[in-house]
């Protein structure tokens, strides 16, 4: 089996799936790229514990963690399989490097994980594994808890973060339109990410809060960027393929990363 790729994905609004503007062909493109693999691991800045938290159930059920959306959002489904022996493997891996961990027999896939799959794997046909954020974690922890599930991509395991290259909601206009003008601090950090990925600089990386720009104002609060630095490790030094999604509302990047 050929290995499977780490990625990075930016899942935006929680009306991405009917509302994927720029980034729908992008996400559906990325989500041919998953052909052969023979499952997924996520991680979400939706689902947090003290621990890593695991889930192990074998029909994990669609989460629907957001409110003032349209009602249509409450329809969705994405009935992907669990795959509890998988979760099994990832809780040894992850206890193996030093990490507490526990399984979730009941947990189901929030929405910063089944929003992008959606789009990219819109017939679910990949067992998905979600693996809970443990807090407080920083961008090095992060890079570490990729590292120790590397060995999974060696199985035909992907491994998933899905968060937001840029994610400040403090500054969300209601009338927001989809198509809006970037605003100017995004495209500075965004460049910077891209520039720092692509020449696999790990120490401007994991110092992003003091050498990005704009980086407090691009992210108020640091989780969801988190899942970057967890593909990132997940990499294991493979080469980083950029998606560019476009920017949604003016302030939320799309930018995803394929590393393979």
């Amino acid at each position: 089996m050929a290995r499977a790729p780490a990625l990075f994905v930016s899942h935006g609004s929680p009306m991405l799936p009917l509302e994927p503007g720029s980034a729908g062909p992008m996400l559906q493109r990325l989500g041919r790229r998953l052909d052969g693999a023979r499952a997924i691991v996520a991680l979400s800045p939706h689902w947090m514990a003290r621990g890593a938290l695991v889930g192990a159930s074998e029909h994990p059920a669609t989460i629907h963690d957001f409110s003032g959306f349209d009602p249509a959002l409450d329809t969705l489904r994405y009935a992907a399989a669990g795959d509890p022996a998988l979760a099994h493997r990832v809780a040894e891996l992850l206890q193996g490097a030093g990490w507490r961990v526990g399984l979730d027999p009941a947990r189901g896939l929030d929405h910063g994980v089944w929003n992008p799959l959606l789009v990219m794997r819109p017939r679910a046909d990949l067992p998905v594994v979600p693996v809970a954020m443990p807090w407080p974690l920083d961008a090095a922890a992060a890079w570490r808890l990729g590292q120790a599930l590397a060995p999974l991509r060696d199985d035909g395991v992907v491994l998933l973060g899905s968060g937001s290259l840029t994610h400040n909601l403090y500054e969300f206009r209601a009338d927001a339109r989809l198509d809006d003008a970037t605003v100017p601090y995004v495209r500075a950090f965004v460049d910077w990410a891209r520039d720092a990925v692509a020449r696999g600089d790990r120490d401007t990386l994991l110092a992003w809060s003091s050498r990005a720009p704009h980086a407090q104002r691009a992210h108020p609060s640091a989780e969801h960027l988190l899942p970057l630095f967890w593909a990132l490790g997940a990499a294991d030094g493979d080469e980083a393929e950029w998606f560019d999604g476009g920017v949604h509302y003016g302030m939320l990047s799309m930018d995803a990363w394929l590393f393979a």
